[in-house]
């Protein structure tokens, strides 16, 4: 009997938990709650974060059809991405190399492979340390859009920046 109540109970505790606040649409951009990933209801995204990354830089950059070099309207993103790193050197981020479903898997794991390591020697080149950005590719495992068409495909040719640290953190 008491397992019962206390499963209810839990369950409960789960359920308020879940529950959120209406979120304030101010545009403040103060440092989160201590060990929050994501932002509270009256501020924006932790300073450095990874969700900081996606909103105020952008944390993916597109490639053509069977190609890896950075495309000239994608340097952009990653030329943002060089100036956030530089502003949190703390950051180490690990580059997702990724292809679409077209090709066989080890062929798409190598070309997310050289993806990936484009999007990095280009943040090198403008000045960030190889030792804070790492590489992996998946291929063409990790779909972002599903389809077969080249809207989806388009989406899925891609090299994605991962905050995986922060010192402190």
């Amino acid at each position: 009997m008491s397992l019962r109540i206390l499963s209810a109970f839990a369950a409960v505790l789960l359920l308020a938990a879940c529950e959120s606040a209406p979120s304030d649409t101010g545009m403040a951009a103060g440092g989160g709650g201590a060990g929050s990933s994501s932002s509270s209801a009256n501020q924006g995204p932790r300073p450095g974060s990874q969700e900081d990354l996606v909103v105020n830089v952008g944390d993916r950059v597109f490639f053509d059809f069977d190609q890896f070099s950075v495309r000239q309207d994608q340097r952009a993103v990653l030329d943002r991405q060089a100036a956030w790193l530089k502003k949190y050197p703390e950051v180490t981020v690990t580059v997702e190399g990724h292809a679409d479903e077209r090709g066989t898997r080890e062929y798409n794991i190598a070309l997310g492979n050289r993806r990936a390591t484009a999007a990095k020697n280009y943040l090198v080149a403008l000045g960030i340390n190889p030792n804070r950005v790492q590489t992996i590719s998946y291929g063409k495992e990790r779909p972002a859009v599903a389809g077969s068409n080249e809207q989806a495909w388009s989406q899925n040719r891609r090299a994605v920046t991962v905050v995986t640290a922060r010192a402190g953190s």
